[in-house]
C-alpha cells in the first residue's frame, strides 16, 4: 500500500470526518452515516475507499461489520513526515 492510495484517500472531507468519528472507536456503518446527510451508498463508498487505502479496517460482529482506524498506517504516515522535518524513522 503506498502513500499515494493514503493521501488521495486523505483529500476528502467526509473522509477526514469519518476518521475523526472513529477515534472514539469501532462504529457500524449506520453509526457512522447518521453523522452525515447522504445515502447509506455513499457512506459505503467512503467507507470503502478508506478501507482500501489501509486507513480503516473492518469486523463482523453477527449481523454487523464495525469499522475502526488502522493505526499502523497512521504510524507509517506520521513517521514519514517527522524523517521529512528531520525526525528520526524506522527505516533509518
Amino acid at each position: 500500500m503506498g502513500f499515494q492510495e493514503t493521501f488521495k484517500a486523505l483529500g476528502d472531507p467526509t473522509r477526514r470526518e469519518i476518521m475523526n468519528i472513529l477515534r472514539d472507536g469501532a462504529k457500524t456503518a449506520g453509526e457512522i452515516g447518521a453523522h452525515f446527510a447522504m445515502t447509506g451508498a455513499t457512506v459505503s463508498h467512503h467507507l470503502s475507499v478508506l478501507k482500501d487505502a489501509g486507513l480503516i479496517s473492518d469486523d463482523k460482529r453477527g449481523k454487523y461489520i464495525y469499522y475502526e482506524l488502522n493505526l499502523s498506517i497512521l504510524d507509517e504516515i506520521t513517521g514519514w513526515i517527522a524523517g521529512l522535518k528531520g525526525g528520526s524513522t524506522d527505516e533509518e
